[in-house]
């Protein structure tokens, strides 16, 4: 039995706490491996993030999410998730790709889409670009030595377009993650009945314009579970 700490970055607004607190909740709850969840919080990352926000940015973890090399020490895998999810089976095979595909710099899901909208949640502009949200949810190789050029000061001066699109890497070292696991929700119709990873782009259900889509009984219920604490029984 594998029992190697999953190192699990999922990034961090505080506009969106409660989704955070969601997601988080959905990994602990199903794992079957030790897992250590790190938030991508610009307030933690003094001195090692300093560029400022670009006004193009929907959250603040847009860029730092390609810190995570980095702040493995390059050394072993990680993942990184978006905050607007909902983990719905265990984390742990997610790493099954690596039996299905050659050792590849890191893994994601290659979406080949246009937004239908061009407003999302809080009225940020919803903006069109080649491998939109290929980045929102990456199993990373992180000793892989191309990703050795994600230093701080790189991630600090890179256009958002590089990162985004991975172009340090060629494109057969990109590896490739199912659909499921990264089901965008409002982007894609017809959801199969066993999406790994619901992904809430467009906008989640703590929103209250978003509060019946796809999956919206799941989250509230996800909700529910982690705000529980048991009560002493009354006399």
């Amino acid at each position: 039995m594998n029992k190697d700490v999953i190192k699990v970055f999922i990034g961090y607004d505080p506009v969106e706490s409660i989704a955070w607190h969601a997601m988080t909740s959905s990994i602990y709850e199903k794992s079957t491996r030790p897992v250590a969840i790190i938030p991508v919080n610009i307030r933690n990352l003094k001195g090692i993030f300093t560029r400022d926000r670009d006004p193009k940015q929907s959250n603040e973890f847009s860029i730092t999410r390609f810190l995570v090399p980095y702040l493995c020490g390059y050394e072993g895998f990680a993942i990184f998730f978006d905050c607007d999810m909902l983990l719905r089976v265990d984390i742990a095979e997610i790493f099954d790709v690596l039996d299905q595909q050659p050792k590849k710099a890191l893994y994601v899901v290659k979406h080949t889409y246009e937004p239908r909208n061009d407003i999302k949640y809080l009225n940020t502009v919803q903006y069109k670009y080649p491998r939109k949200n290929w980045s929102s949810v990456v199993l990373w190789d992180c000793g892989h030595k191309k990703n050795h050029i994600l230093t701080s000061d790189f991630v600090n001066h890179a256009s958002p377009m590089d990162l985004h699109r991975f172009t340090w890497l060629d494109d057969d070292e990109i590896g490739e993650l199912d659909v499921r696991w990264n089901w965008l929700v409002g982007e894609y119709d017809s959801p199969p009945n066993d999406v790994k990873n619901i992904h809430w782009t467009v906008g989640g259900p703590y929103f209250d314009e978003y509060k019946n889509s796809d999956f919206s009984d799941e989250w509230f219920s996800q909700k529910d579970r982690f705000n529980f604490c048991q009560q002493r029984p009354k006399s």
